[in-house]
């Protein structure tokens, strides 16, 4: 039996906060209990919001609490190669086609709302004859969409239970490139995850809706899906979720507080340990089990919020 590869990719736009680091806590635990590759990829592509001094101080951070990645850091600013090289297979296998809506059309429109918030695309742009993307083309430049078909995609979350999603009624065509020629989310991510021979994803429930998409690529690309746990995002006692634009830091945790401490602490709130104590990754490593993960809200304790 292949031992399992697992991956942390944190986005720098921002300070990691102990939400984050319980995600990259649990990932690594989960492979490395069956000797397995724990990776780190820094989820880049965004350069005006993610500063190549923030990618250090994230990696530094993983460092520091022992969460190192087992090959050399995948930065997806240098991958743009194979983000087209993902794209033209797409193209030949799916209809992708461009996109001149802007987000304030699409939220003025009354289109039918994701699970996630969002607006479910309604196609606008889909059938649009070539003397009218030259037009349009004039005056704004298109994001990319690919058309999803009538299908279901059904897969089995490790936390999360049996998920099933119809990708024209709840998805609807997403989005591979932006207007500004950044490859997205979705189209990324599969790439990278395909490469690296990832088998296993551990991430937010947040994510949990872009799930079944990514499946679909994933099979238009020829990757094997790998194994999901969508864990639950992680709240203070008063029951608001971490994050950085609230200005949660995990970095101040490591200014007051041992490795040891902080693990321990994740390591409790998560369910994996029976009291709040210092504990170091290789204890844990030894415990480890998913029947121990909480699957409904985790809760920190107050003072390592950051």
């Amino acid at each position: 039996m292949e031992k399992p590869i697992g991956r942390f990719a944190p986005t720098p736009s921002g300070e990691l906060h102990a939400g984050n680091l319980l995600c990259a806590l649990l990932a690594y635990l989960s492979v490395k209990r069956r000797g397995g590759k724990f990776l780190v990829r820094i989820e880049d592509l965004d350069g005006a919001r993610c500063p190549a001094s923030a990618s250090q101080r994230v990696l530094e951070m993983l460092r520091r609490l022992g969460l190192e990645s087992d090959e050399p850091p995948l930065w997806q600013s240098k991958r743009l190669a194979a983000y087209g090289k993902a794209e033209e297979t797409l193209r030949r296998k799916a209809t992708v086609y461009p996109c001149f809506c802007t987000r304030a059309e699409l939220h003025a429109a009354e289109a039918p709302r994701q699970h996630d918030g969002g607006v479910l695309y309604a196609g606008t742009c889909r059938n649009l004859l070539p003397e009218q993307i030259q037009a349009l083309s004039a005056k704004r430049k298109p994001c990319v969409r690919i058309a999803v078909p009538a299908m279901r995609i059904s897969f089995t979350d490790g936390l999360a239970g049996r998920i099933t999603q119809n990708l024209a009624t709840e998805c609807g065509d997403f989005i591979l490139r932006r207007s500004d020629g950044v490859y997205a989310y979705q189209l990324a991510v599969v790439a990278d995850d395909g490469e690296s021979g990832i088998t296993e994803i551990v991430r937010g429930i947040d994510l949990l809706t872009s799930t079944p998409r990514q499946i679909w690529l994933q099979r238009l690309l020829g990757f094997a899906t790998p194994t999901y746990y969508h864990i639950p995002l992680v709240c203070d006692a008063d029951g608001r979720k971490l994050s950085k634009r609230e200005g949660d830091s995990a970095a101040r945790l490591l200014e007051r507080y041992t490795p040891e401490q902080i693990l321990g602490a994740l390591a409790y709130a998560c369910g994996l340990l029976p009291q709040a104590r210092p504990a170091t990754l290789a204890e844990l490593v030894d415990g480890f089990a998913w029947s121990k993960v909480h699957k409904d809200r985790i809760v920190l304790p107050e003072r390592f919020i950051g």
